[in-house]
């Protein structure tokens, strides 16, 4: 049993068993939209890109799933094969339209008033529906691997006891004892004790600091002197960054210095009202990522991980778009633009760009080639759009296989929810199948579920763990770690 399998440390997940239904954004129907969902504290690419292949999708650091056969909207899961993309006419004028604006500073007739389908509007969960921040503590320690309990260490008769609580009532402790958990917790008897008299900290250093703290702030600032190297194109030809010329930089909070590109934060103070709260939901859905950053020597020059493409015009940025650079695919979670631009359709515009940006990261990594552009909503007419991209194929919810979206438009005619999938034998391959595998994380140690349960006899989770796994399939449920408490 592998936690820290490929690098780094395992997704770590906090799954909500609630199924309260809420306001619906597309047909604005009252607590009639469902969906599950976890909070990500951290997370990995190759997962986050099996969980989108089962209908998942993020927001923020929140993963949520729409319950495909009960929601009033069913959402599915679209995405674009860009070894065969085709432009459609609509996307051609769109670029034509760019075109003219940027060489001649043209603009369409009547285009002022007009707000294409791609646009700032609330799309998927959306901000809207954005859930309260976790508050769980879950501290790891990225560069600490993490204590791993399997089922070989433990014969199935042995039973595993609970081990007893420091200060528990009617219980005595010796004090030279240590607890075999202590490496995780840190007794509070530690800190009461009185030191031993001497000279004490020397005035003139510098205090003393936790050494994962330190290795903390240098990851840190590697990956700050990496982003300042970043350009976007050829990068041996670097051009200025413009709308014809994204600029992609990894997801990180920063101030900008001097020529360096404003940040995200920052373009979207400009434009929103000084609302605390209102920016702060914003923040977190654009600026916040589960996903941890990496650089296989066999994955684009840029690695995996978060970005904002950024469009500039005349050194005023118009335009952030947050993709996920995924190994199979580049996956568009939002694109959020200044509305005095809406006349260039930025939504569409930033759709081919994102397609082609696609395209050339297949270069290098052959296996990312699809572009991911969230949830199709065949019943909302203004969502129906990402169907134009071709060839598109939608998930079906059933079988988690994907068909062409041509196959799937007279079935959702017909009805809003339907098993896409033709083949009446197929169904989940990755369907969960034993529960002992679940992998948990408890008090700082990786464990089966099995093992779990031994552990904590009075844990009444089983049905909320169950739920998870058949939701995330067995083979993420037995690498993504589940946090209990």
């Amino acid at each position: 049993m592998a936690a820290n399998g490929g690098g780094g440390v395992a997704s770590i997940v906090e799954y909500f068993i609630e199924d309260d239904g809420y306001k619906c954004g597309y047909c604005k129907g009252t607590n009639s939209n469902y969906s599950k969902g976890m909070w990500a504290h951290t997370m990995k690419v190759e997962d986050y890109q099996d969980l989108i292949d089962r209908g998942w999708r993020r927001s923020g650091m929140y993963v949520y799933k729409p319950t495909m056969d009960r929601t009033c909207c069913p959402q599915y899961a679209i995405r674009c094969h860009i070894l065969d993309f085709k432009l459609a006419k609509s996307s051609k004028k769109v670029l034509k339209k760019m075109t003219r604006f940027l060489s001649r500073g043209e603009v369409a007739k009547g285009g002022g008033g007009t707000v294409e389908p791609m646009d700032s509007h609330s799309e998927d969960i959306g901000i809207c529906q954005l859930p309260v921040a976790c508050t769980s503590e879950v501290n790891i320690d990225i560069e600490k691997p993490l204590k791993i309990v399997s089922l070989e260490e433990i014969p199935e008769s042995t039973e595993v006891q609970e081990k007893p609580q420091p200060g528990g009532a009617g219980e005595k402790e010796d004090p030279g004892q240590k607890h075999p958990s202590a490496e995780a917790n840190v007794s509070t008897e530690s800190f009461k004790r009185v030191p031993k008299p001497g000279r004490g900290a020397d005035p003139n250093k510098p205090p003393c600091r936790k050494a994962k703290d330190v290795r903390r702030e240098l990851k840190l600032e590697k990956q700050f002197q990496k982003q300042q190297q970043i350009e976007v194109g050829d990068v041996s030809q670097p051009r200025e960054p413009s709308c014809a010329n994204p600029r992609t930089l990894p997801l990180q909070h920063r101030a900008p210095q001097g020529n360096q590109p404003k940040s995200l934060e920052e373009f979207i103070s400009e434009s929103l009202s000084p609302d605390a709260v209102h920016q702060l939901e914003y923040t977190r859905f654009l600026c916040q990522s589960p996903l941890q950053a990496e650089n296989p020597p066999d994955g684009p020059d840029l690695g995996y991980g978060s970005f904002h493409q950024q469009y500039w015009l005349d050194g005023k940025i118009i335009a952030v778009g947050v993709i996920d650079i995924l190994p199979r695919c580049i996956s568009s979670v939002y694109l959020y633009y200044d509305p005095d631009y809406a006349f260039l359709s930025l939504g569409v515009y930033s759709a081919v760009r994102e397609i082609a940006f696609t395209t050339q990261l297949q270069k290098t990594a052959p296996n990312l080639c699809y572009y991911y552009m969230g949830f199709y909503i065949h019943s909302c007419p203004k969502m129906k759009y990402k169907g134009q991209y071709y060839p598109s194929g939608l998930l079906c919810p059933e079988t988690y296989v994907w068909v062409p979206i041509e196959k799937c438009r007279t079935k959702l005619d017909q009805s809003k929810y339907s098993r896409l999938n033709e083949d009446p034998n197929a169904g989940d391959e990755k369907c969960f199948r034993d529960l002992g595998k679940v992998l948990v994380l408890y008090r700082s140690t990786v464990m089966p579920y099995s093992i779990y349960q031994r552990r904590q006899k009075r844990a009444n989770d089983e049905v909320a763990v169950q739920q998870y796994a058949s939701l995330v399939g067995q083979t993420c449920a037995e690498r993504m770690l589940l946090y209990r408490s």
